[in-house]
């Protein structure tokens, strides 16, 4: 992840890079509500101001943000608060600072704990009070790079609708239909809907709804809908928001006494030693492949059920020590936090009882479907997704 990207919006949620993944922008249909009502704009006009917008740090401003995932998943395992497992349903809030020259801060608190992620100039801490943890990050290159934050922290900047817009933002293209929503209202001011609707059948994505400050053009909601749904089934955006600069004591931190304190220090890329590789070179070097375009698009990576289970339930806590260090080496994560990791193979080993098998020509596995997302593990171990039909997957998996 490039420093400007993450210092600028964050790092996008997993479910919300999938499905954002998959959206473009080409011809244009404007269109108009009644009064009241901003200038009116095209949808040319606000992806390039959109567009100049996430090429620019955000003006400081501060807010709170809520997420609601309605995927509509079977009932899963429970997991922590700040846990990306607990992020695919429900609703949570968190809340964003940001100041001058790249600082921010994040904040996910929970009914009796807080955790914080907060990036000031040369070093980033994360806190988390229910472990009472501070985890101080450094990376090579000085103030030119800052780290990609692993989990948990990168959980907290996936809940910004700036991570969500700026894949929509990026995956701009001739499969989608635009039209303009100049009347809307979000955290009470007005902006501008870009709605974005497929071309593709094989989507499952009805459309997708970007709103941009009617002043400042920052993204301040993102709603996903799913075809058919009259409610978006993923929505990030800010219930409150003010476009003025944040307290300077928002972006310090001093670890509390009797607090355990961690270093790490990371590369360009979140790992020591490693430059992030751009477009296709940095998907082959991580064993992902794109089938498709558009809004059909489809991950593949190598993977089996062994790999995404880790094991079963019954392997216990050596199982999240393993995880843990497993992690740890192959993406660069803390130490220690192996819980969120383990949920998370909680999660998949559930949906996979759950799930369907399907063959083909292709082969044989097992198939997860939700109202927005399309999961198909192969028996050659293979691990596809899309906001996809099952057809469209079933397809991709003939891919090779």
């Amino acid at each position: 992840m490039r420093r400007g990207t993450f210092v600028r919006w964050g790092v996008p949620v997993a479910a919300a890079a999938v499905i954002a993944a998959a959206v473009g922008a080409g011809p244009v249909i404007a269109a108009v509500g009644g009064p009241p009502a901003l200038p009116e704009r095209s949808a040319q006009q606000l992806l390039a101001d959109a567009l100049a917008a996430a090429e620019k740090s955000p003006p400081p401003m501060s807010g709170t943000v809520q997420q609601t995932a309605s995927l509509g998943l079977p009932a899963l395992p429970a997991a922590g608060a700040g846990s990306p497992v607990a992020l695919l349903s429900g609703s949570h809030e968190v809340k964003v600072w940001y100041g001058a020259n790249g600082k921010f801060r994040i904040a996910m608190p929970t009914q009796l704990n807080e955790t914080n992620l907060i990036v000031n100039e040369g070093q980033a801490w994360y806190w988390d009070s229910a472990a009472n943890t501070a985890t101080k990050l450094h990376w090579q290159g000085g103030a030119r790079r800052s780290p990609a934050p692993s989990a948990p922290a990168a959980t907290h900047a996936d809940l910004t609708p700036q991570a969500a817009a700026e894949k929509v933002l990026e995956q701009a293209g001739e499969h989608t239909a635009i039209r303009v929503i100049n009347t809307a209202e979000v955290a009470g001011r007005p902006v501008y809907q870009l709605v974005l609707a497929p071309k593709d059948d094989g989507s499952l994505v009805q459309e997708v709804r970007l709103a941009l400050d009617g002043e400042t053009y920052v993204p301040l909601q993102v709603q996903v809908y799913a075809k058919g749904a009259a409610e978006p089934a993923f929505q990030v955006g800010f219930t409150q928001v003010t476009f003025t600069p944040p307290a300077e004591e928002n972006f310090t931190f001093t670890p509390p006494a009797g607090a355990k304190v961690e270093e790490r220090s990371l590369g360009a890329d979140g790992e020591a030693g490693k430059e992030t590789r751009p477009g296709d070179a940095d998907r082959a070097a991580r064993g992902l492949k794109v089938v498709g375009d558009g809004w059909t698009r489809v991950a593949v990576v190598k993977a089996s059920a062994a790999d995404l289970t880790g094991g079963t339930p019954s392997d216990g806590e050596r199982q999240g020590e393993r995880q843990g260090e497993r992690q740890g080496e192959r993406q660069g994560e803390w130490r220690g936090h192996g819980g969120d990791e383990a949920e998370g193979r909680a999660v998949v080993a559930d949906l996979l009882k759950k799930a369907t098998p399907v063959s083909g020509p292709w082969g044989s596995g097992r198939l997860i479907s939700t109202k927005l997302v399309t999961a198909l593990l192969t028996d050659d171990g293979r691990l596809l997704v899309g906001a996809v039909t099952p057809e469209e997957i079933t397809e991709a998996a003939g891919v090779r």
